[in-house]
């Protein structure tokens, strides 16, 4: 069995403590000192593997302009070591269960290039300073499907518990509002697909700078999205609208769909759990997208501990204008060869699906990047306990932000060896993290004039 790191003195206790205990102003004091701003630990590993964190990119690469496909700011690295089938068990212990199974599926094609870590995630100091501020003050509510005394920051950088450590990667910093435009692609068996095209506009109430506890708990609205599907023909015009809330309880998700069949906004109440992905063939579902989305009211959630691992990061190639569709997008899983690994320490967080609940994942276990908070590997199990599906988010520093956010996620199906591809933007312009977005542009009516376009 793979060993979890210790934690440190000070989060043991924690661990001690009841779940809904606040962590104390001694420990809130470790944020920017011996952690990083976010609750990482900022120092490196014992053998230098992971170096320490000294505040990410601070900086874009000369050259990048807002708007163009993201510099790699790491070009010059060099492949460490590369895992494969052959060698995969002298690495064991830095791979999920989930990767392990890659291998076993496709011994042949399937590897991983390890490169030198660089921590890289960075964030605006006024994220920073939130974290500080709601430290030791946010709560969780509703059974913990909800948060409370909490704006901006991450509410739980001393996460005491998985609950905690989830509303982490939920509520993490991805910029104030973005529009997206790219799409998804589901490889068959021989590596033949169709891409389905987005345009997807998004705004986090959670992240403004303006944003208050108060305002936030009164309005219960951590972001709008909006999506609307651009090819094929036959899918075109089809749009979703959500809004999504703090305390998931009180008011569960609102979600609307268009259809241009019927030509009307209709309620979507089942946009939520287990329910299958926009276009997805059945290969993720709802709350897969963004590696884990909504309420997590059907689980328990255990925190585990922290341990290293090697994990997609810094994945610039992979978002490079110069890599096209058709040499990313192979059989069985994307070209390995445009994928950067890096050995990280990640939060492990198990999440088991209640007696009472109904769920296709059994077991899910999340690998959460502790300089981000975002989760970059998931392992997901069927009713029975066996492997069923394995996520990997590839991210990246968008550093005219700046925030670390994935690039490309990928969910591999295990049992009809298919996998989709969420995020590619490769041939489609890039992200407008500069875009000025209203409430209004989130409403019903926007939703049918987006669909109607």
């Amino acid at each position: 069995m793979k060993k979890l790191t210790l934690l440190s003195t000070a989060i043991a206790l924690v661990f001690s403590c009841a779940a809904a205990a606040k962590i104390s102003p001694d420990q809130v004091a470790r944020l920017g000192a011996d952690l990083t701003p976010l609750g990482g630990e900022k120092a490196g590993n014992k053998d230098g593997s992971i170096p320490a964190w000294n505040g990410g990119i601070t900086s874009a690469p000369a050259g990048f302009k807002p708007g163009d496909h993201h510099l790699d700011p790491f070009a010059g690295d060099k492949v460490v070591y590369t895992v494969t089938k052959a060698n995969m068990n002298q690495y064991k212990a830095l791979l999920s269960p989930g990767q392990i199974a890659l291998f076993n599926l496709y011994p042949d094609t399937y590897k991983i290039n390890v490169y030198p870590t660089q921590r890289s995630a960075s964030y605006p100091q006024y994220v920073y300073d939130a974290t500080k501020q709601i430290a030791g003050k946010a709560e969780l509510v509703q059974g913990g499907n909800g948060i409370i005394n909490a704006a901006i920051g991450i509410p739980f950088p001393i996460p005491a518990n998985g609950l905690e450590a989830i509303w982490n990667h939920i509520v993490r910093f991805r910029g104030v509002a973005a529009t997206r435009n790219g799409g998804q692609a589901a490889p068959t068996a021989t590596g033949a697909y169709t891409l389905i095209g987005f345009d997807e506009q998004i705004m986090f109430k959670y992240s403004d700078p303006a944003a208050t506890p108060q305002a936030l708990q009164a309005e219960n609205i951590l972001f709008r999205f909006k999506q609307s599907v651009t090819t094929p023909a036959r899918l075109a015009g089809t749009a979703l609208l959500v809004h999504e809330t703090m305390d998931q309880v009180a008011t569960p998700r609102q979600a609307w769909t268009y259809n241009t069949g019927q030509r009307r906004v209709r309620r979507a109440p089942n946009v939520a759990y287990d329910a299958p992905g926009t276009a997805s063939d059945g290969l993720r579902t709802t709350d897969d997208f963004d590696m884990f989305n909504g309420s997590p009211d059907r689980y328990t959630w255990e925190l585990k501990g922290k341990q290293e691992m090697l994990i997609p990061y810094n994945s610039y190639k992979l978002h490079s204008k110069e890599t096209k569709y058709a040499s990313l997008l192979t059989a069985g899983h994307i070209n390995p060869d445009y994928v950067r690994w890096e050995k990280h320490r990640v939060w492990v967080v198990e999440a088991k699906l209640k007696d009472n609940m109904r769920h296709v994942y059994g077991k899910r276990v999340f690998y959460i990047d502790e300089d981000s908070w975002q989760i970059h590997v998931a392992d997901l199990y069927d009713a029975r306990g066996e492997l069923y599906r394995v996520a990997t988010a590839h991210g990246l520093n968008y550093y005219e932000v700046p925030t670390h956010w994935s690039t490309l996620e990928v969910y591999h199906d295990l049992n009809s060896r298919r996998y989709i591809a969420i995020g590619l933007d490769n041939e489609d312009k890039m992200y407008d993290f500069s875009v000025k977005l209203s409430d209004n542009d989130f409403t019903p009516a926007a939703l049918r004039r987006e669909g109607t376009r």
